[in-house]
């Protein structure tokens, strides 16, 4: 049996826990392998005897005068014989051999005394370790768990996942890693300590290692975004004005950057300054790209705007975004990034959305429209009259205009595009049928109709003009007989009925005299004959 306290005394030393935990676990392993051995119901405790080294299971029972519950009751004159002092209303305890314990029995204790042993072990780590979180650990890979790595910190092991680790490293067992501490889990599958590599944190207690000034508290990090593996950016101000925080951090020669970037493999870091000033702050954050102008949209949500050059703009951004997501994630602003040009043509759309086509409905107001009208048209969509005049009737509907107010609507259009009444009237009896008998010339537009059948009287030889005698009424001379000669051409002659009707702009055909049709004839015989003459002259002298 001593060998069993010695070998508690082991176990509690080399998981780092209390002896007495271990007793208790291998006590409650006892009485969960004795309660399935004698499969009964009994109350049973176990004791440890330290003299003997050894684990006793007893049966607990009341002692009563009358017994109503065998499995927990025993009447006085049995327990007496357990107990020579039992009394009614106290209790025996009765003894219970473990020797009758089996395989089965032994392999149920083992599991219990597993079990409240890691339990136990879970507590000590979680009580040790959580207030060491984001302390830097030295460790050794100790196994290689999947893709997990499994490091030894000397009294515990702690687990460095796939996503706590760099791109660009890769470990094998028994290498010496430098991490920190990510979290502490007391329960669920990964419980224990979790170490990482790819933790900001880890950059800034390198940086406290490196940089005496960090150390002392000169000069302060106020912040860190990182992407492991690809680009640090790291933000520092200092609390002596004759210290320069960057250059502390840099060191002579990059030395002491230089050792933070072996240490992780190569990846890039951005020392840049802090400043209480968001704009400065983020002009800095987003180099080594030149930043034009930055612009704060909305300091309550947090969100700016940063104008670059068009040159600067692929290095703003970063490769794949990388580089605004770090400023974003450092400054803890959101952040849009534009060109100039991209600037310019947002500034024009908006403009243009601000300035609306064409005259404002109100316009009309002046030219009778009333307010309670533009009003409603102004709700229902139409804000200009160039839209109005392309309005259907469902607009009108849906903007609650009657055809009472339709009629108010086209005066107010035709008096601001200066169109009168009559020009309206005219315009509508231009629009019906054309007289019946009246054909256009080739390639002219349609003359107008009248809306009664017209004839020709009569055509004067000295002044053309014509008389239109309109059926069922009195003849109407179109072009008055006494017309200044001044105003009439030096030799009008009237070749063809159809150019003169073309001419005077009459809706029918002209018959002409045939006598006036010989003359010109003549006349024109004449001048042929003159100009053949002429050219006979030119020919002889020539």
């Amino acid at each position: 049996m001593d060998t069993i306290l010695q070998s508690i005394e082991l176990l509690s030393k080399e998981k780092g826990i209390d002896p007495q935990i271990v007793f208790d676990a291998v006590k409650d392993a006892m009485l969960v392998a004795a309660r399935k051995h004698f499969k009964s119901n009994e109350d049973l405790v176990a004791d440890l005897d330290h003299d003997k080294g050894g684990v006793k299971i007893y049966a607990i029972y009341k002692v009563v005068e009358q017994v109503q519950d065998p499995g927990h009751e025993m009447a006085v004159e049995q327990a007496r014989k357990h107990d020579p002092n039992a009394e009614p209303g106290g209790e025996v305890r009765v003894y219970r051999s473990t020797e009758s314990l089996g395989r089965i029995s032994a392999q149920t204790a083992k599991q219990v005394i597993l079990q409240k042993v890691r339990e136990a072990e879970r507590d000590t780590v979680y009580s040790e370790y959580a207030n060491r979180m984001g302390e830097l650990v030295n460790c050794t890979v100790k196994r290689i768990d999947s893709q997990d790595l499994i490091c030894d910190l000397g009294k515990t092991e702690a687990r460095l996942p796939k996503k706590e680790q760099s791109r660009l490293e890769s470990y094998n067992v028994a290498d010496r890693v430098r991490c920190v501490i990510k979290t502490v889990e007391k329960a669920g599958k990964n419980a224990g300590v979790i170490i990482s590599r790819a933790a900001p944190e880890l950059v800034e207690r390198l940086f406290e290692q490196e940089v005496p000034e960090i150390y002392d508290g000169t000069v302060q990090i106020r912040g860190c975004a990182r992407e492991a593996g690809e680009r640090t950016k790291i933000a520092v101000s200092s609390r002596d004005r004759d210290v320069d925080c960057v250059g502390a951090c840099v060191g002579m020669k990059g030395m002491r950057v230089q050792s933070i970037i072996r240490e992780l493999r190569g990846e890039k870091i951005d020392i840049i300054e802090y400043s209480e000033d968001p704009v400065v702050f983020a002009t800095h954050a987003l180099s080594p790209a030149k930043i034009s102008r930055v612009s704060v949209l909305s300091g309550l949500d947090k969100h700016m705007e940063v104008i670059v050059d068009d040159s600067q703009l692929s290095l703003a951004i970063g490769k794949k975004g990388q580089n605004v997501r770090l400023a974003s994630k450092l400054l803890g602003w959101r952040i849009d990034i534009k060109s100039e040009e991209e600037k310019r043509q947002e500034v024009e759309s908006q403009m243009a959305a601000l300035t609306i086509p064409g005259a404002p409905i109100s316009i009309l107001i002046d030219h009778g429209l009333s307010e309670r009208i533009a009003e409603r048209l102004m709700e229902g969509g139409i804000p200009t009259v160039e839209r109005l005049t392309n309005s259907t009737q469902e607009e009108f509907d849906a903007a609650g205009i009657t055809d009472e107010m339709v009629g108010e609507i086209q005066a107010a259009v035709n008096s601001y595009y200066g169109v009168t009444d009559e020009e309206v009237q005219a315009a509508a009896a231009a629009g019906e049928e054309p007289v019946e008998g009246s054909e256009p010339l080739d390639g002219a537009e349609p003359l107008p109709a009248y809306e009664a059948d017209a004839q020709v009287v009569s055509v004067d030889e000295q002044a053309p003009h014509m008389l239109i005698e309109a059926t069922g009424g009195d003849p109407v001379e179109t072009i008055p007989q006494e017309t200044d000669a001044s105003m009439l051409p030096h030799e009008t002659t009237v070749d063809d009925p159809e150019d003169a009707a073309a001419d005077f702009d009459t809706p029918t055909a002209m018959a002409a005299d045939p006598a006036e049709d010989d003359s010109d004839t003549a006349d024109a015989e004449e001048t042929t004959g003159e100009s053949t003459e002429d050219q006979d002259l030119e020919n002889r002298g020539a």
